[in-house]
């Protein structure tokens, strides 16, 4: 007891931080050879080199980014605003762009505005107070044009996604949702279903009212008159409890196209709990592609967008948009495809 004592006194009379200085003193050499080792310029010796991360390595010396950025004007830290980081979507988007950022030598800092403005203004405001180099945003519902004034009185490289093309001023990442969405409706009709609902989703984002307006664009082209919106947040429980509720005020529903991937697997949990088979007495088309559509039981039909793959292409974006400060800003939609699973098929009437 007494020897981990002396250790730990020990341990705690060398944390001081160190410093170039420090890392100098240990390797034997001067302040500005550490300082061209550790950023990789200068004509050093690889002995000398060795030495000093050698001795940078012992001390646990770390290279201080905001001195860094103050002196270069740049950050290799990166700013992300997303809503809901608990959506399954959302986290493998971030893990596409985490990882394609860090391997470009940039750090990844993610908050959660939870789709509300004011959240989303403190949000803002702590990214540019601790100077991030860029942003990745997705804007809140009702997002004000102050918001949009402070970003460009900053002048901080922007890349909206999923929402907010706001054309001509960032750059921007989406999803052909309206085209989408009527895909997923026209194989339900193609299977034969007239009783369509659409599921999922609360309030007016334009990422909903879009996917809503492909939903009745399909039923339209269709010659169908039913068309029903039913809200559910977007998580497993909103959506067996929507389900529910659906199943018992509208039994006439055959099948729905859902806003997301989660919502979906709640609704198949819910027609489970009924003593129903997903897919058999009821159809389910799901949007997202998330990893737990296709290992779902029943394995989940839906619109695959992949978002790992969206969060790569994200991170590209930026990426170009950091090294070409001055070129035009674009707009990028992902192309879509409809994954045929097994919670789609033909009424139960015509199931023979």
């Amino acid at each position: 007891m007494i020897r981990f004592a002396k250790r730990f006194i020990k341990m705690l009379n060398m944390s001081k931080k160190p410093t170039l200085q420090t890392v100098a003193q240990k390797a034997g050499v001067s302040i500005p050879t550490v300082s061209q080792v550790l950023r990789g310029t200068g004509r050093i010796s690889a002995k000398t080199q060795k030495k000093v991360m050698d001795a940078a390595k012992a001390l646990h010396y770390v290279t201080d980014g905001r001195a860094a950025s103050m002196r270069s004007g740049q950050t290799s830290e990166i700013g992300m605003i997303i809503h809901y980081i608990a959506n399954p979507f959302n986290a493998e988007l971030i893990s596409g762009v985490s990882d394609t950022l860090e391997k470009e030598g940039y750090l990844v800092s993610i908050l959660d505005s939870q789709d509300n403005v004011e959240r989303q203004q403190r949000n803002i405001e702590a990214f540019i107070r601790s100077s991030r180099g860029a942003l990745l945003w997705v804007p809140a519902t009702n997002t004000p044009h102050d918001t949009l004034d402070l970003l460009n009185t900053h002048n901080l490289p922007i890349v909206t996604f999923l929402r907010g093309a706001y054309e001509g001023i960032f750059d921007h990442v989406g999803i052909q949702n309206e085209a989408a969405t009527s895909c997923a409706t026209e194989h339900l009709i193609h299977l034969g279903h007239s009783k369509i609902a659409y599921f999922g989703g609360v309030g007016a984002s334009e990422t909903r009212i879009r996917r809503v307006e492909g939903y009745e664009k399909a039923l339209r082209a269709n010659g169908l008159d039913y068309s029903l919106v039913w809200d559910a947040k977007d998580d497993k429980v909103s959506g067996l409890e929507a389900m529910l509720s659906l199943r018992e005020k509208h039994p006439e529903v055959t099948a729905i196209v859902c806003n997301g991937d989660v919502v979906a697997l709640g609704a198949s949990h819910a027609l489970r709990r009924l003593g129903e088979v997903p897919g058999k007495s009821f159809s389910i088309v799901g949007f997202d592609d998330i990893q737990d559509a296709s290992t779902a039981t029943p394995p989940l039909t839906t619109i695959a967008i992949e978002p790992y793959n969206f969060g790569i292409k994200l991170a590209q974006v930026l990426i170009n948009r950091l090294k070409n400060p001055k070129s035009p800003t674009a707009t990028t939609l992902l192309p879509f495809e409809l994954k045929i699973r097994a919670t789609t098929d033909v009424p139960i009437a015509d199931n023979s």
